[in-house]
């Protein structure tokens, strides 16, 4: 997934994905459902920079929102008042607030008339039955499903736009009890449902959990499930509350540290997500919570967990030199590749990047994870500590070695090549490395993986 293009402006004669830079967030920049556009450039190797133009935050695909604007375009007033007119059509047509009521119609009902539309995936009162009679319903809805609304909604699938891909309860249960042992009272979900669903469900049934959540989400579907103190919709990649300024305050209000109570971000975004986006929007909430503290927090950053794949390792530290990289696969229920107990190529990629202390973030020895002394935290079985670098080098959870020539160590599979002067895989073809990639110039990786793709 990860090669981080916008394919937002793709169209006949608009820029080729392959070759766009993201400017960032811009003010007074167009909406589009989705919140604000971003601004981009064409940018083309050895040529100047091209046009400008905005296109979606959210969506990478034309056919999910085909929002296309030139920076400079003079936008003539029908069209304006159409594109409003489109953007409040494309709204939910419940309230969030008209939701939170309809939900307490609904849990007063008898199990034999809780209904739930598949096809309109919506909580149906009996006054709507009608009106669904020839969809797909779920009948007998129960409490327990109505606390596990990630079960009872379809993911979203879309890779590009909502890649809504599910923690498993393992790697769920793994990170409530971390955050519970480093003494997390509040933790602040960005696109993970499912653990805002593990520590809302046993705030109801524990009497002595003490954790508060609060879920900001792109899918409006969950505000069936929880109140307006629970759960805001929000897009990761503009920084972007639908609620306004009331769902501005819910934030910002939670991030309070009342009673000694820390508070963590914990986000799950699409892979395919544009990095600068996300830090862009992700430093908004850090400084969300920066503010909340009369006194100041001495300056420090506010405790993250950013869940992405490995390779993405270089671009998360280019944004927050302060985070690291942990060895714990995350793994999720609904994703074909992503899953435990895979070996090789096939273990999960995904990874968590904290800028809490490594050694404090204990990771399980009965999965195969011990503690580096030297390193001072905790690696994968395969990792292995090379004397050269001085580090537990394996990004991928396999033993790497390390190649005298490079300076480093390189995965399993390498070899080093003296035409290309570095370590590759042993199936390429030198003649091609010497034009390198399309979009850097340097050798080694294709034109939609290249880690530059979206740097500004």
């Amino acid at each position: 997934d990860g090669d981080g293009a916008m394919a937002a402006a793709a169209g006949p004669e608009r820029p080729r994905p392959a070759a766009l830079a993201l400017l960032g967030p811009a003010p007074g920049a167009p909406c589009c459902p989705h919140g604000p556009a971003l601004l981009f450039v064409k940018t083309s190797q050895g040529k100047e920079e091209g046009r400008r133009f905005y296109a979606c935050s959210a969506c990478r695909d034309r056919k999910d929102c085909n929002f296309f604007q030139w920076e400079d375009e003079k936008v003539s007033e029908a069209r304006l008042a159409a594109r409003e007119e489109y953007n409040r059509s494309q709204q939910p047509c419940f309230t969030h607030r008209q939701n939170v009521d309809r939900y307490k119609n609904f849990v007063l009902l008898p199990l034999s008339k809780r209904r739930f539309c598949q096809e309109c995936q919506q909580l149906l009162l009996p006054a709507e039955w009608k009106k669904h009679s020839d969809h797909q319903l779920l009948c007998d809805i129960t409490t327990a499903q109505l606390k596990s609304p990630s079960q009872l909604l379809y993911p979203l699938e879309n890779k590009k736009t909502n890649a809504q891909y599910l923690f498993t309860d393992r790697s769920c249960q793994f990170l409530l009890n971390l955050l519970i042992d480093l003494g997390f009272r509040r933790v602040l979900s960005v696109g993970t449902p499912r653990l805002h669903e593990m520590i809302q469900s046993k705030a109801s049934q524990e009497k002595e959990f003490n954790v508060r959540g609060l879920l900001l989400d792109i899918d409006f579907r969950y505000s069936q499930f929880y109140t307006e103190d629970e759960f805001c919709h929000y897009n990761m990649f503009n920084h972007h509350f639908f609620g306004g300024e009331a769902a501005r305050e819910t934030c910002r209000k939670f991030l309070c540290e009342e009673n000694g109570e820390r508070v963590i971000m914990v986000a799950d975004p699409p892979f395919g997500g544009l990095v600068e986006a996300l830090a862009s929007s992700f430093k908004k909430l850090m400084a969300m919570w920066s503010e909340t503290e009369k006194e100041g927090h001495d300056n420090r950053e506010m405790p993250m967990f950013w869940i992405f794949p490995y390779f993405f390792e270089s671009r998360i530290l280019d944004f927050f030199p302060s985070f690291s990289m942990m060895d714990y696969q995350v793994d999720y229920d609904n994703h074909a590749l992503y899953k435990h107990g895979k070996t090789g190529r096939r273990q999960s990629p995904v990874r968590i990047f904290t800028n809490l202390t490594p050694s404090m973030i204990v990771l399980p020895e009965e999965e195969g994870y011990r503690f580096c002394s030297v390193c001072q935290r905790y690696v994968s079985s395969g990792n292995q500590h090379c004397e050269i670098c001085n580090s537990c080098t394996s990004k991928d959870g396999r033993r790497w070695k390390h190649c005298v020539l490079c300076k480093k160590c390189v995965k399993p599979s390498w070899f080093h090549c003296n035409n290309c002067k570095c370590c590759t895989l042993q199936q390429h073809s030198c003649e091609k490395t010497d034009s390198g990639c399309f979009v850097c110039g340097k050798a080694g990786h294709k034109r939609s993986a290249c880690p530059s793709l979206s740097r500004s």
